[in-house]
């Protein structure tokens, strides 16, 4: 009850201060969309990782050396509210600049909606086929132009008891890696529902595993094994599941 507590507190404290620093974010950016993107980045950065001990997440982190110097598109499974917040908490410690695509509700959400557009977030209608090719589109120029992507291509959160088992990836958001020639670097999440949705209302502490899988550059498959990278980056982040221990030691 207490973590769930503070969290609140916490989150609707940095809502409030978010405000006026959100304004002076956007004068920055009328100088230098560097610094404003990199202000954004640290805010952001820094508010996940307090949600990280209000929480009492312990995270171990495998596989950084899998992580190319260069833009890249991140592919990971997807169980909880609280995969974004670790992984986007860590990239941004690391200071690379990360943008993720997440549904079309989250763009009005007050404050919150502000922040991911500055942190170049794309917003998805999933029923909207136009719209969502539009959103490719606008992912693939910002990977050229040296911002990394997080997708979870299943479309929903996995609530199966057994994490290993992953959902069919959508292919079509994986044309973002192809049309602007990056890499996939695939995310595997293990635990993060052990942190709130496996005892709603409350926050758990928990430890969390987070494993990158080795890069996947697309230019070595052909055209026709392009059309199937969403099943082949699926099942190596089930593969890296399988492999790891069971459980994470809490």
């Amino acid at each position: 009850m207490i973590r769930i507590i503070a969290a609140f507190i916490f989150l609707l404290v940095f809502l409030i201060i978010s405000i006026p620093l959100i304004g002076v974010d956007c004068l920055i950016r009328l100088f230098s969309k560097e610094a404003s993107d990199m202000m954004a980045l640290v805010v952001v950065t820094w508010a996940f990782r307090v949600l990280w001990f209000i929480s009492g997440i312990k995270l171990e982190v495998n596989g950084e050396e899998n992580i190319p110097d260069e833009a890249v598109l991140f592919v990971s499974n997807h169980r909880s509210i609280f995969d974004i917040v670790i992984l986007y908490g860590y990239l941004g410690k690391k200071k690379r600049l990360t943008g993720f695509v997440a549904k079309k509700e989250t763009r009005n959400l007050p404050v919150i909606g502000w922040w991911m557009r500055l942190l170049h977030c794309r917003f998805l209608d999933r029923k909207d086929i136009r719209q969502g090719m539009q959103v490719i589109l606008e992912c693939i120029e910002e990977v050229k132009n040296g911002i990394c992507i997080v997708i979870y291509p299943e479309g929903t959160r996995g609530k199966s008891e057994d994490e290993t088992q992953i959902a069919p990836f959508r292919e079509g958001s994986l044309k973002i890696a192809v049309k602007a020639g990056s890499k996939i670097v695939p995310v595997a999440m293990s635990n993060t529902r052990a942190i709130f949705e496996e005892h709603l209302p409350f926050l758990k502490g928990n430890r969390v595993r987070m494993t990158f899988g080795q890069a996947i550059d697309v230019k070595d498959y052909s055209k026709d094994e392009q059309k199937h990278l969403g099943e082949m980056t699926r099942t190596r982040i089930e593969e890296i599941l399988k492999s790891s221990p069971r459980g994470v030691e809490r």
